[in-house]
């Protein structure tokens, strides 16, 4: 199938591009006309295949993608509060929507903003919709999105997760905020971004692929709480 073989090209994208997103040595203006590159001949490729809208959940159902461990917990504690979370994405929106939908945490709480494929009238793909969101123009789709999401209203505490120091404009949506909480996990080049990832982000975890700590922080911020 499309996903099995294009799988390869993007393979080879990734390790054009990836170590450039993490070069601690380049500035984000440095690095940002290189992620437009990436993402959009990622996406024109996959324009390439015609794509069907009916095998995106085959495609993942076939794949090795997963969510952290103890992500449940997570996504249930939030919907149980119905406290929004909002999943920012610079991949593809509706195969992101499908992961979250295939682990049984698609709650009414959860918004993805992503990159969405656009089907013509056959269920092909044909485009992509909107402005193209990166690693590192995640600010713009935030401040883009967040006005049209009427939960996020009188909500100005904000916990943001992310593995990227382009990830902390992600909160920039919200319009008053008031506590504002950053853990960022840090997965490669670890010696040589550990000292950015210390002074941009609250809490640092260094090659974690679980959710623990953040299940505990939001165990003990909403304990006896209205979990705004």
């Amino acid at each position: 199938m499309w996903y099995q073989w294009t799988k390869t090209e993007m393979r080879a994208l990734f390790n054009i591009y990836y170590p450039i997103e993490i070069d601690a040595s380049q500035t984000s203006e440095q690095k940002l006309p290189l992620m437009v590159e990436w993402w959009t001949k990622v996406h024109d490729l996959l324009i390439q295949q015609k794509i069907q809208r009916d095998m995106l959940a085959q495609a993942v159902r076939e794949s090795a993608v997963i969510l952290r461990e103890d992500y449940e917990v997570f996504f249930d504690r939030l919907a149980e509060l119905q406290v929004p979370l909002l999943i920012f994405s610079a991949g593809v929106g509706d195969i992101l929507e499908e992961v979250v939908r295939q682990s049984q945490v698609f709650h009414p709480n959860v918004h993805v903003i992503s990159n969405y494929m656009d089907f013509d009238a056959n269920g092909v793909l044909q485009a992509f919709r909107g402005q193209l969101i990166h690693t590192f123009n995640k600010r713009e789709g935030a401040l883009l999105h967040a006005a049209h999401i009427p939960e996020l209203q009188d909500r100005p505490n904000v916990l943001l997760l992310g593995d990227s120091l382009g990830d902390l404009s992600m909160a920039d949506g919200v319009a008053q905020p008031h506590l504002l909480l950053t853990i960022g996990f840090l997965n490669d080049q670890v010696e040589e971004r550990k000292e950015l990832y210390m002074e941009a982000f609250d809490i640092v975890l260094v090659k974690d692929e679980t959710m623990e700590v953040p299940n505990a922080v939001l165990k003990f911020i909403t304990s006896g709480s209205d979990a705004k």
